[in-house]
């Protein structure tokens, strides 16, 4: 940001925010007394942990806040004019036209039974009067400018046949269609793989520098503040605790919040190698996987090979990541592991025994010896059954007596950090980090060798992430555990993993010990992974874990 912009009147001005939630909500108000300034051509990160208002800040400045929650007290300027006092009409106005937002899942902003061009032009059809074949020809434009290959294909294209980045690029088109001055973007890249990442971060980077666009910046990535921001605002439980220029922020953090926020970010150097087994508990050997899609015409069968020919070992107490971009077969390989796939060749031997050439009731036998934590922990829960009756169940089912299975589940619910006096509680009555260890104590309820976690702390806040980390690693010792973890995050498997592979469309192209790997990378694509992990020249000031939030 130039010294002319510090100097520049404010585009956006927050002043004194209060935003109440509904009675019988967790606290009264959602925000309460927030100040916040945004100039032309800056870009102002919002931090903080799910709960901080951070996105109901933005939903404040859009006009969009949820059914029952309210703005009671302060003014949102934008160019001069108080947001909250404009009518819907105005404010639809303005929406789209002086202020674009791009949310966090595509998918849900995105409608899902028209083509991705037809959405893009509405933009122009509702807020401006171009012939039909100058809205055609921006629409093309704008997907060349957020660079998705192929504009004209991608604009016949429905939302579905997109992969996840070039939802996101077509979002940031509709959303730049007519050049707002304001953009918010709000967990654009959470869900992204850290290519895909480094791309749309750049895209938002040359986009604001083009055309001056001052931009609010909601995540929780602080790898990702440290690449963009100019100015950092740190959100906790709807109160402002800190804000400043970035560098002042990231590396002088004043507030214990804040402090403890840095203190959750995984470093990508590895720390000292424990020693492992040499023996192997689970060896992966050549294990191949196809999906073949279409009709019964040779011509419209569409082959996808989603693991190639792959080979790998788990040591006995040790931990094996995987990892790569989305597509490249993790996940594919994971399920083939623990046999929710089954391989088209290959053997998969657990403790010498191969998996795959069990029978159907062999397997039943055996299901107890490999579980799975899975990355959406609401998914995988049933919302109908009290949580301790989903921790007891598998246990149940192979034999163990109900009284027995339950207090099995209290033991573990004390295991991984839960109060065991919620064994009564339904899912939705939890976070997202607790629900992430109820999964965990519903794996570990049958008492496993190897656990396969796909995936498991890639949705959750660094800070519930930093304590899912080192409560996996506390388990792996405490219980003997040997864990394949499936990530894209290279900063998580760094911290966690005793020796990691490189999977890139469906092939293993490196493999080894994870301080190696990381610190001299032989395969390109390794290289390019890592050069695209955000915030590489930031090192925290505050070492990993040494404090929790409060």
């Amino acid at each position: 940001m130039s010294d002319t912009t510090l100097l520049s009147p404010p585009l956006l001005s927050i002043e004194g925010l209060t935003v109440a939630l509904p009675r019988g909500a967790d606290r009264p108000h959602a925000l309460e007394d927030v100040s916040l300034r945004l100039a032309p051509n800056e870009i102002l990160c919002v931090v903080g942990e799910s709960g901080s208002g951070k996105s109901l800040t933005a939903g404040a400045v859009m006009g969009l806040l949820p059914e029952g929650v309210r703005a009671t007290a302060g003014r949102i300027l934008f160019e001069g004019r108080d947001l909250l006092a404009l009518s819907p009409a105005e404010m639809r106005k303005l929406r789209g036209a002086r202020i674009g937002m791009v949310f966090q899942e595509p998918m849900t902003a995105l409608n899902p039974l028209r083509s991705i061009g037809s959405q893009i032009a509405e933009m122009f059809r509702v807020h401006t009067r171009l012939s039909g074949a100058e809205i055609d020809r921006r629409v093309l434009a704008l997907l060349g400018d957020v660079r998705i290959p192929d504009p004209a294909a991608a604009g016949r294209a429905f939302p579905h046949e997109l992969s996840g980045g070039q939802r996101q690029r077509a979002m940031i088109a509709m959303a730049l269609a007519l050049e707002p001055r304001l953009l918010i973007c709000d967990e654009l890249t959470t869900a992204l793989d850290v290519t895909t990442q480094a791309q749309i971060l750049r895209l938002i980077r040359d986009m604001q520098r083009r055309t001056g666009t001052a931009v609010l910046f909601i995540t929780h990535d602080f790898g990702v503040v440290a690449d963009i921001a100019d100015r950092v605002a740190v959100m906790r439980r709807g109160l402002l605790v800190e804000q400043g220029p970035a560098d002042e922020v990231l590396n002088r953090p004043q507030h214990p919040y804040t402090r403890a926020l840095v203190a959750a970010v995984p470093p990508l150097a590895p720390p000292a190698p424990q020693p492992v087994s040499a023996e192997a508990v689970l060896e992966i050997d050549h294990v191949s996987k196809t999906y073949r899609k279409g009709g019964w015409l040779k011509r419209n069968r569409r082959v996808t090979h989603a693991v190639k020919d792959v080979s790998l070992s788990l040591p006995r107490g040790a931990t094996l990541g995987i990892v790569g971009e989305s597509g490249s077969g993790k996940s594919t390989l994971a399920r083939c592991i623990v046999r929710l796939l089954d391989p088209d060749g290959g053997e998969i031997r657990l403790e010498g025994k191969d998996r795959l050439a069990l029978s159907r009731e062999e397997l039943r036998q055996a299901a107890p010896q490999v579980q799975m934590v899975f990355q959406d922990p609401f998914a995988s829960l049933n919302p109908r059954r009290r949580v301790g009756e989903l921790v007891a169940q598998g246990p149940i089912i192979h034999g163990t007596p109900k009284a027995e299975a339950m207090a099995r589940a209290r033991e573990l619910f004390g295991l991984v950090g839960l109060d065991p006096a919620a064994l009564d509680r339904f899912p939705h009555e939890f976070s997202g980090g607790q629900r992430q260890r109820i999964g965990l104590a519903r794996a570990l309820a049958m008492r496993p060798r190897v656990l396969v976690a796909d995936e498991p702390v890639s949705a959750l806040d660094v800070s519930v992430q930093a304590q899912v980390l080192k409560l996996l690693a506390r388990l792996r010792a405490q219980l003997g555990l040997s864990i394949v973890f499936i990530t894209h995050d290279l900063r998580v498997a760094a911290q966690l993993c005793d020796h990691v592979a490189v999977m890139r469309e469906g092939e293993v192209v490196e493999s080894g010990p994870v301080a190696e790997v990381f610190a001299r990378p032989a395969h390109d694509y390794t290289r390019a992974l890592m050069a695209a992990i955000p915030g590489q020249g930031w090192t925290p000031p505050v070492a990993f874990g040494s404090e929790e939030p409060a």
